[in-house]
This record gives structure tokens, sequence and C-alpha cells, in this order.
């Protein structure tokens, strides 16, 4: 605030918004990202775009699917626009598929499990197999969604390759992802697919 640059602040905004985001206070993800847009004309495209796809992730966390796919749209047209020369801020320019996977991560918030996964496909098959981490954490969140969708054996297929990478990469971050996809999984527990997950996961808790 203290800098009075419209961009820096919206920035500072959208950060903020990512905490209450990861605390699952989807209100105030809204409200914060709200006051991010409130004089948009004055922003970068960018800088929008950030606030936008944020404001999707509140929205997703308030079950409002209208709301989300609306603002993702809207991002999406603008991001061809994005031409600053900001230092930061640069995940849409330089992620593959970057507002697919905020669609497909806020789809499987809403728990639409049958429709994140054509998402999660789109977006793997753009992930370079170089970036290792991004692309086992976007593997996980396929196989949940998958699972969610009523197909445990395609997510178990999926959970494979993410545990190479888990154990590859040491990555906290889909070690997590991983939960969220064992708590998935739970209604096939005692199936062989689900005695298969298990066993998956404990190649990744044996390789930590």
């Amino acid at each position: 605030m203290r800098s009075r640059d419209a961009h820096l602040i919206g920035y500072s905004l959208v950060n903020q918004a990512q905490v209450r985001t990861d605390l699952g206070d989807g209100h105030a993800v809204v409200d914060l990202c709200e006051a991010a847009l409130e004089d948009s004309r004055r922003l970068v495209p960018k800088v929008r775009i950030m606030a936008m796809q944020q404001q999707a992730h509140g929205a997703s966390l308030t079950g409002d699917r209208t709301a989300v796919d609306r603002l993702i749209d809207e991002a999406d047209g603008l991001l061809a626009r994005v031409d600053d020369d900001l230092p930061w801020g640069n995940a849409c320019r330089r992620t593959p598929g970057y507002l697919e996977v905020q669609r497909a991560t806020c789809y499987g918030r809403l728990g639409l499990g049958s429709e994140a996964v054509s998402p999660w496909s789109q977006v793997i098959d753009v992930v370079p197999q170089t970036a290792r981490r991004d692309r086992g954490v976007y593997l996980a969140r396929h196989a949940t969604a998958a699972a969610e969708a009523g197909q445990p054996d395609h997510a178990l297929e999926i959970a494979r390759e993410v545990a190479d990478i888990a154990v590859e990469t040491r990555s906290a971050r889909m070690r997590r992802e991983l939960v969220t996809l064992e708590r998935a999984m739970r209604p096939w527990q005692d199936a062989a697919v689900g005695r298969g997950l298990a066993e998956v996961l404990a190649s990744v808790t044996e390789g930590s």
C-alpha cells in the first residue's frame, strides 16, 4: 500500500487471497480479489488474470461453479495480452495450461470429479517431462478426479507414475496430494484396486 503502485498492491492482495484459499476461507478470497479488481482498468492483464483465477478458487470454496467458469473464461480472454516486464507473477506465461490447471483444481474442490478428468488430461499432455514436480502434483490431482468419477483402476494407473516421481523428487506437496487420493479411494480399500494403491503409497513412504 505504501508503494502506491496499483499493480503491486493487486499482486499483494492476490497473495493474501492465496493464503485464505489454503485456509478454506472462500468468502475472504472473493473479497480480497474483488478489492484487487476494483479498478481493473488501471491494472495490466497479468494482474487481472492472477486476481480472476484466484477469485475462481474462492468461488469453488463457496460452491459457486458458475462463477468459477466465468472467471476462468474471462482470464483466458486476457492471456494473449500479457506483455508487461514486471518481474513477479509470471506463472501464467511460463506454466503450460495454466488456466486449465486452475479450472481442474476448482472442479476437484467442487466435487466434480468426472468433469475434472478431461481438463487434467489436457494439462498433463502439455506439461513437459522435465517439470517433474508440477507434473507429479497434476497427475495426483488427476488420479483423485478419476477416483471421484468412479474410475478406481484408472486412478491406480496414474498413481503409479505419481509414486515414482514422489520418490525421485521427495516433494512434500505431492505427498499431500497422495493423501487426498487415498481418501478418495477409500470406497475400494478392501478391493484389489485398493490394495494395489496401498502398495503404491507404501513405496512412497519407504522412499522418504
